[in-house]
């Protein structure tokens, strides 16, 4: 069963906003893009991160996605540096 609200956004209709809405709303989202841009260029980490993941999540395939997602980053450790416990290729 899907959640309430949960397309909400995808399903907005653009074309009931004034021109001025729409501006605005364009230039939110340029903002927002370059604002994100810049902070993952600042935590190269987030890649290495997102990127194990996937792989664990390709290699392992598993049937629930959300509770193997809450495992995998419970056992992250970042002490030093982006280290990542229990996932390599081999496991």
């Amino acid at each position: 069963m899907e959640e309430p609200g949960k397309d909400a956004l995808t399903k907005v209709n653009v074309s009931v906003l004034s021109p001025e809405q729409q501006e605005q709303l364009r230039q939110f989202k340029i903002q927002t893009r370059i604002s994100n841009e810049k902070y993952l260029r600042a935590h190269p980490e987030v890649d290495e991160i997102v990127g194990g993941f996937l792989r664990h999540l390709l290699l392992k395939r598993p049937s629930d996605i959300r509770e193997f997602a809450a495992d995998h980053f419970a056992s992250l450790t970042v002490p030093s540096g982006s280290v990542m416990k229990g996932n390599s290729e081999t496991d």
